[in-house]
């Protein structure tokens, strides 16, 4: 069963998860107005994954919220107005599983949830536009075979499988894959992990509409 908490500031929202939970059979732990207050509520208890607004009126940043409820051991998953492309980023820079519109019809929403109680990455719409509308957002400049690299890695497939399909070496694959890491330190967005480089894929559009069941850890 998918654990969920919410957090926002407005109790109509958190009612309203509370009952559309209930009816999608998920388990609803708690919710509070702001992160210390859930928390606090939660004493150790376990959720998969805590709905996050963006914003709170509670003096915190939205990176220091974020990293507090991924303390817990929850995913993240903003549930915004998100017209703030800055704010949504870095939410996502923090360490967010994805972004799902106040607007959003409730069936979505809940779908959301479950993408990220499997420790996925929500791949949708909204990201897409955070990251086009944020004129400060840095991209890696990378090559032609840097992107044919990135996106069949972080698309799911092994390295030994891309390889195949470019026709190189594992070991040049291997070395691309470096190159690429490097370049992404450099702009100040790390990917030490497959799961950071297939956010980073997407949010550079090398992997526009991927699915994320798709990706994994696997070489």
């Amino acid at each position: 069963m998918v654990r969920v908490a919410v957090v926002d500031d407005h109790e109509s929202v958190r009612l309203g998860l509370l009952a559309a939970c209930m009816r999608e059979g998920y388990d609803f732990v708690d919710e509070g107005a702001n992160v210390k207050e859930l928390v606090d509520k939660l004493a150790g208890r376990e959720v998969d994954v805590v709905v996050l607004d963006l914003s709170l009126g509670d003096g915190i940043s939205i990176t220091d919220n974020v990293k507090a409820v991924q303390a817990t051991g929850a995913g993240v998953l903003i549930h915004s107005i998100a017209d703030r492309a800055a704010g949504v980023r870095e939410a996502l820079a923090a360490g967010a599983a994805g972004v799902i519109p106040k607007s959003a019809a409730t069936a979505t929403v809940m779908a959301a949830i479950k993408v990220v109680a499997r420790g996925e990455v929500l791949n949708n719409l909204e990201w897409a536009s955070a990251i086009d509308a944020d004129v400060e957002f840095a991209k890696a400049q990378l090559g032609r075979r840097e992107r044919d690299v990135l996106n069949l890695y972080a698309s799911g497939l092994p390295l030994r499988m891309v390889a195949e399909q470019l026709g190189i070496a594992p070991s040049t694959v291997r070395e691309y894959l470096d190159r690429i890491r490097v370049k992404y330190v450099e702009v100040g967005r790390p990917a030490p992990t497959k799961v950071d480089l297939l956010r980073r894929a997407v949010e550079d559009g090398i992997l526009p509409g991927l699915d994320p069941e798709r990706a994994g850890d696997d070489d």
